[in-house]
């Protein structure tokens, strides 16, 4: 291979994330040759600093916390969790940072990786650079896709470089647990991973600029969610900025905007998402390096007729399953669009138009008690200009969930929309709730009416009952 050399490929793909891999996927599933680019591992950062191992890191957070609601089991399991175990199994899910099994699924599909930086160099055109500095270039006669995520966004403080902070990354990859961690946010990332490292032995301040937790969610979802974290042992204050950061003898030193000064071993930044889009090319097609994408519901990036963007970087959903079906979405598009369709099915809920990422997102928020939501919340909801009424309940009032362990707490709440018969959106939150959101999923998705929704019977006695307790209450 020369630094000349240019290779034509019917789709080029940039990031090898589980997004970029989807696209792939179904590009070549529709005959089109394709070329996947990947500068870190393959499996992107779901598989090895995100979803993965935050989740091996707080499943046995979560069984043990199930077990210690059981007589009979309580008592068996009120030591301390095992964390070189946990750290262990942890390595193990992500395939200890090697990429060598997602490689071969690229291979088994017929795409063709290229390891290096990926940049566009004008339409249809992307410039490859290896580690040894040898360049390549690589034309798209239908697509490029750009799945290039997000990486942590720290704020702006001076020397914070010097203090050396964990952003989710350090958190899920970290080697040992500190007896101090000081978890600057108040949402997913925040909570999930305070959640672990208290559960780990850390003694955990968490500084929270808002009113609370999860602020995205129902209200009361961050609320039993700062509950039952205090209640574990962690500190959580709100309303709280910090105005400094230094490190001092080992020790980080943050400084609060009440002047307050809070001292760990290590402290967490959970402050947001920044689109990986600084270095790609952007400014060789007329876009803003460092911007996110706007895409139209087909995620082709508007303005354009062979760029599409997946994922992350279009900033409509920060989640991976969001993202992979966006990707499932784009590569039948492409797919579509090369073999001549005249009409897509670009219409709402059709083959060809993402309107999930509008109507229909869902979440699972994996602390103790879980936080599961699909669609609008009351807020977002009247915010829209729809005209709703919420259905909350407490999930003590199924059988299900005295059996599941006692001291249970949760609440659940449906958006109904009052012209239209339908949910507009379902948010559950307590133990083991996160298997309950593909239902309200499928519920919201096939806007399926309210009336309907009383003919699906749930099984007893389980949590899903909370449904007809929804259902109950709403019609009174």
């Amino acid at each position: 291979m020369t630094e000349t050399e240019t290779i034509a490929y019917d789709v080029v793909v940039l990031g090898a994330g589980p997004v970029g891999e989807n696209v792939a996927d179904r590009t070549r599933a529709a005959g089109l040759s394709t070329a996947v680019v990947e500068s870190e591992l393959v499996g992107g950062e779901c598989s090895y600093w995100a979803c993965m191992p935050s989740k091996a890191l707080l499943r046995p957070v979560i069984a043990r916390a199930d077990a210690r609601r059981l007589p009979g089991l309580r008592q068996a399991v009120q030591g301390p969790l095992d964390a070189a175990a946990v750290l262990a199994r942890r390595d193990e899910y992500t395939s200890h940072w090697h990429d060598d099994g997602q490689v071969r699924w690229l291979d088994g599909i017929g795409a063709d990786l290229y390891r290096g930086h990926g940049r566009l160099a004008g339409p249809r055109t992307v410039t490859v650079t290896g580690g040894d500095g040898k360049a390549v270039t690589l034309t798209a006669r239908h697509a490029v896709a750009v799945c290039t995520g997000t990486r942590a966004q720290l704020p702006g403080l001076p020397g914070l470089d010097e203090v050396r902070p964990w952003t989710s990354r350090e958190a899920t990859s970290a080697k040992e647990v500190p007896g101090r961690l000081i978890v600057v946010g108040g949402g997913v990332v925040a909570t999930e991973m305070a959640t672990v490292f208290q559960a780990l032995g850390s003694r955990v301040t968490v500084l929270v600029r808002g009113k609370g937790l999860l602020s995205r969610m129902e209200p009361f979802a961050g609320e039993l969610v700062a509950d039952a974290l205090g209640e574990a042992g962690a500190e959580i204050r709100t309303g709280t900025s910090v105005t400094s950061v230094t490190r001092e003898n080992g020790t980080v030193v943050a400084v609060t905007d009440a002047g307050d000064r809070v001292e760990a071993d290590e402290i967490l930044f959970a402050t947001g998402r920044a689109p990986r889009t600084d270095d790609i090319g952007l400014e060789t097609v007329g876009l803003e390096p460092g911007s996110w994408l706007a895409v139209d519901d087909t995620l082709r990036v508007e303005g354009s007729d062979w760029l599409y963007a997946c994922g992350d970087v279009n900033h409509r959903a920060l989640l991976t399953h969001q993202g992979k079906y966006q990707a499932r979405i784009a590569g039948d598009v492409i797919g579509a669009r090369a073999a001549g369709v005249p009409l897509l099915e670009t219409d709402p809920w059709g083959a060809h138009a993402a309107t999930a990422d509008h109507h229909a997102v869902p979440q699972v928020v994996f602390t103790d008690p879980e936080a599961a939501a699909v669609g609008l919340s009351l807020a977002e909801a009247e915010r829209a200009g729809h005209r709703v009424r919420a259905v909350d309940v407490d999930l003590t009032s199924v059988a299900g969930a005295g059996l599941y362990g006692e001291g249970y707490r949760g609440r659940a709440r449906m958006v109904v929309d009052l012209d239209e018969g339908i949910l507009r959106g379902v948010t559950f939150v307590g133990p083991g709730v996160g298997e309950l959101i593909h239902s309200a999923s499928v519920a919201v998705a096939g806007q399926v009416p309210v009336e309907r929704l009383w003919h699906a019977v749930p099984s007893y006695p389980t949590l899903s009952e909370v449904w007809l307790r929804l259902l109950e209450a709403y019609r009174g």
